[in-house]
């Protein structure tokens, strides 16, 4: 009789154990039939052994199930069929389980293949590797860029430039560099930018790469075409006049039917070369001055980093501006947060930024009604060191809004047109940076970021 119940089929066991154990112990007693004992005992040790078998099918399909999770192999499935209620309960649940991490797994897959997709199709370079340099992943940008096949460590970049391995090992997590090398006869200039993560358990670094080499000419030419066009403008602003008076003089002292022969001056002629001879002295000594400027331009000091307070700059601004400040009624407010704030740079250098900020800010607002300039000093969300100098002056026109910083660019009428550009240097040199937001008839608000 076949029973489908697990219960029953257990219950049912037992019974003839049970049967078969008095069976056992009545032979016993009986000498004539000690074969029939023997006989007997066997098959009370074999049915327990079936019985313990049969209740242990549970742990065969838990071990099972656990292995399956193990190994991923969610192809398993547990029939519940003939066992009872109890077992197709249990069958059922691992079924469940089973179903459930096959749709994790493949969800992962997918969102794994579509990262793969995304890293192999995007035109920056991406390389990941561990800290001592092996490779653990690259992209066809890689491949592309550096023109290799292959790449298991990062030592084997040595082939491209001795120092790019030892480069993308030193960095860490926010770095970024610039890279200038040659692959065959073509120059690359790659912007190098590092992050760290953790799989696994392990310490990854990914690398991206970019050739910025194209977008870098782009820019320099721009940048040289608008100096030129400054510089020409200024030089043939002096030029003009120089070239014109030269020949005025040439025609009042030199006679035109004889050649090198001086005319006779009455006093007119001789006020008129003398009036020529100062403009020309003035407008060249204009173009000498000019061209000095354009070498200080290029010869600023190393900054000489120290620590010390930002109110100790806003303080030495206000000192040499309030005079100005108070003739123009002019309403200054000063905050630093907090107040012992401190920051590594220059503070001549950075002493000299903010003088030229003030001054233009000065004059943005002289003329306004209720003037006023503020200076705020804080650490940002990321804990740079930011400083903002703000005016409800007349604010910046969108169309020259792009062109302040340029050498010799100015909009006023006795302006020489470097003092924003010599502060975006020193903070170049600060590894910082100077931006501007404006809206005319506003205001202005320029930001210092270290």
């Amino acid at each position: 009789m076949v029973f489908n119940n697990f219960r029953a089929v257990v219950t049912v066991r037992v019974i003839m154990i049970c049967l078969t154990a008095f069976l056992l112990f009545y032979l016993s007693e009986i000498r004539e039939l000690m074969v029939s004992a023997v006989v007997a005992g066997i098959l009370v040790l074999l049915q327990t052994w079936l019985l313990i078998r049969y209740v242990e099918q549970t742990n065969q399909k838990l071990t099972s199930f656990l292995r399956s999770i193990k190994y991923s192999d969610f192809s398993t499935s547990f029939s519940p069929r003939g066992t009872g209620r109890t077992w197709d309960q249990l069958a059922m649940a691992f079924n469940e389980v089973i179903s459930e991490f096959r749709k994790h797994r493949n969800a992962r897959e997918e969102s794994y293949n579509y990262l793969q997709t995304v890293i192999q199709h995007v035109n920056v370079g991406i390389i990941t590797f561990h800290p001592e340099g092996k490779v653990t992943q690259f992209n066809n940008a890689v491949q592309r860029l550096l023109r290799l096949n292959n790449i298991h460590h990062i030592q084997e970049l040595r082939v491209i430039h001795t120092d790019l391995p030892d480069r993308l090992l030193g960095m860490k997590a926010g770095d970024k560099i610039l890279f200038k090398l040659f692959i065959g006869d073509e120059l690359l200039q790659l912007s190098i930018n590092a992050t760290e993560f953790r799989l696994k358990g392990e310490e990854l670094v990914l690398i991206s790469i970019q050739d910025i080499h194209p977008e870098l000419e782009d820019k320099e030419i721009e940048s040289w075409q608008k100096l030129i066009r400054v510089l020409t403008h200024e030089i043939m602003n002096s030029i003009t006049p120089i070239s014109s008076l030269a020949g005025t003089v040439k025609e009042i002292l030199i006679s035109e039917e004889e050649a090198n022969i001086l005319k006779t001056l009455d006093e007119d002629d001789v006020e008129s070369v003398i009036s020529a001879l100062n403009t020309i002295e003035k407008r060249s000594q204009g173009l000498l001055n000019f061209v000095e400027i354009y070498r200080n331009l290029t010869r600023i000091p190393k900054p000489n980093f120290r620590y010390f307070p930002v109110e100790q700059l806003f303080s030495h601004t206000l000192e040499l501006l309030k005079p100005k400040m108070d003739e123009y009624k002019i309403k200054c407010s000063c905050q630093v947060i907090p107040e012992n704030l401190m920051l590594t740079a220059d503070p001549d250098l950075i002493e000299q930024v903010i003088i030229n900020l003030a001054i233009n800010a000065l004059d943005a607002v002289k003329e306004r009604e209720n003037p006023r300039i503020g200076m705020i000093a804080f650490a940002d969300e990321s804990g740079r060191i930011r400083m903002e100098m703000t005016d409800n002056g007349h604010g910046i026109t969108p169309d020259i809004l792009d062109k302040i910083f340029m050498p010799f660019f100015t909009s006023k009428k006795h302006g020489s047109g470097i003092g924003l550009s010599l502060s975006r240097q020193i903070m170049h040199l600060h590894k910082g940076s100077i931006s501007v937001r404006s809206k005319p008839d506003e205001g202005s608000v320029f930001i210092l970021t270290f």
